[in-house]
């Protein structure tokens, strides 16, 4: 009786193109239950396979998946999944001789209408079964429920974001005898501060006594609680405790990767920029990334001229920061020299991350820029990609996205401070005060 439950239970997906570029490996984390991919979807993936970017990657590997497992099969009927306790593919070509159907309730022949077609297919053909279309797009899962079918997303990895920690733990009532001792000394070892805090590393606390407070930061290699202070980088100083720590643990040679979060005007790039900059002795070179999002989803091959006439426009806020930190100095000043000749050299990139995949980072600082617009798997490929003495350090606002398949749960940036939090080599910190200027703080605030 068991197992015949458990065959009832059985669930039917079908997945759309936007699942299959997120995660090649989509199909197969469905568990027990069986995959439907209509022929509408591998054709979008001809157009996507060409290219550099994660989507066409995607793409590519997906077909080669389907291919393997296919092999000397018929598509059309269904194949099991590789694996133990997995459920079975299959490919829906014709859509025909259906009762109703999307195309004339929506009046058009486009690629989402003929996938709600293969929704209606297996629901008519498979009775009694529970048949769910799976698609990031959040205008196909509604145009989906508004013809009765049932829709959701990819729910595999996502985080649940009000419990995303903030790197910053606020203490009242701190023991004042122990503060005075942290400023004396300049450190305080575990067994002193044991039973008062709870401790996971790289944690930066702001303890508040009786009469003083201080910045702290638990450091995991030596056990100790550090004393934390202002320290200035080519003359760009930190405004708020959430700065101050944020550059205190960028600093730190032990920790390989960073995370900075906050919204609009907080100073993340600006930070981890000057941060590199300032342990350019320590590295071969600084890279600074950040992913192209083409405005009106238009490739940038679209755009006129070579490829960095055709790059500088998403490049531009990067290269903002940069003359930022320059401005600080007088032209003729060793600093500002310095930085020209960095470029110059190519001892500081700016560049796309459209080129790493393959790639073997050493003896680098490597800064990916808006880290929200990025899928979690780009991020593990971009990490992966470390080799000795690198450091990465991602920054980005996980509440202003400006890809359609991912939000606040889904993202990149959420999912690697979810997933790495708590570990030795990683600092997170989320930045909440704007320091850019009143106005921006006013736009944030209210608008």
């Amino acid at each position: 009786m068991a197992k015949k439950k458990t065959v009832s239970e059985k669930k039917i997906f079908v997945l759309d193109t936007s699942i299959i570029i997120f995660n090649h490996l989509s199909i197969t984390l469905f568990a027990e239950h069986n995959i439907v991919i209509p022929i509408s979807v591998l054709e979008e993936l001809d157009d996507f396979k060409k290219g550099n970017d994660t989507k066409n990657y995607e793409a590519r590997e997906f077909i080669r998946f389907l291919d393997k497992c296919s092999c000397n099969r018929n598509i059309n009927d269904w194949i099991p999944l590789p694996g133990e306790d997995k459920g079975k593919f299959k490919i829906v070509m014709s859509t025909n001789g259906i009762e109703y159907s999307a195309t004339k309730i929506f009046d058009s022949n486009s690629m989402d209408n003929k996938i709600l077609n293969v929704c209606l297919k297996i629901q008519e053909e498979e009775k009694g079964k529970s048949v769910i279309l799976v698609s990031k797009d959040v205008n196909l899962r509604l145009k989906a429920r508004a013809i009765g079918l049932k829709a959701e997303d990819f729910e595999t990895g996502k985080v649940k974001i009000d419990n995303l920690p903030s790197g910053i733990e606020k203490i009242e009532n701190f023991n004042q005898e122990l503060i005075d001792e942290l400023h004396k000394n300049s450190f305080l070892p575990y067994s002193k501060i044991s039973k008062e805090l709870n401790v996971y590393p790289n944690a930066c606390y702001i303890l508040q006594g009786g009469k003083s407070s201080a910045l702290a930061y638990y450091n995991p290699f030596t056990e100790e609680l550090e004393n934390v202070n202002k320290q200035s980088c080519f003359s760009i100083k930190p405004r708020n405790a959430e700065q101050t720590f944020a550059m205190y643990v960028m600093a730190k040679p032990e920790i390989k990767l960073v995370a900075l979060h906050g919204v609009a005007g907080t100073g993340k790039t600006l930070l981890a920029l000057v941060n590199a900059l300032e342990q350019k002795k320590d590295y071969k070179q600084i890279y600074l990334a950040r992913p192209i999002i083409p405005l009106s989803n238009r490739d940038i091959g679209f755009l006129p001229g070579d490829i960095k006439s055709k790059l500088d426009p998403y490049m531009q806020p990067l290269w903002d920061n940069l003359k930022f930190i320059q401005n600080q100095y007088h032209e003729n000043d060793k600093e500002y020299k310095q930085i020209t000749q960095m470029v110059e050299q190519e001892k500081l990139l700016i560049t796309p991350l459209a080129y790493i995949r393959g790639r073997s980072l050493s003896d680098v600082i490597f800064i990916v820029d808006e880290a929200q617009n990025l899928t979690p798997h780009e991020v593990k490929t971009i990490i992966s990609r470390a080799g000795e003495n690198s450091k990465f350090i991602f920054t980005g606002d996980v509440k202003q996205i400006d890809t359609p398949y991912l939000d606040e749960q889904s993202n990149g940036l959420s999912y690697l401070v979810d997933r790495i939090h708590g570990q030795n080599l990683f600092a997170h910190i989320r930045l909440e005060k704007g320091e850019r200027s009143e106005l921006a703080n006013l736009a944030n605030d209210l608008l």
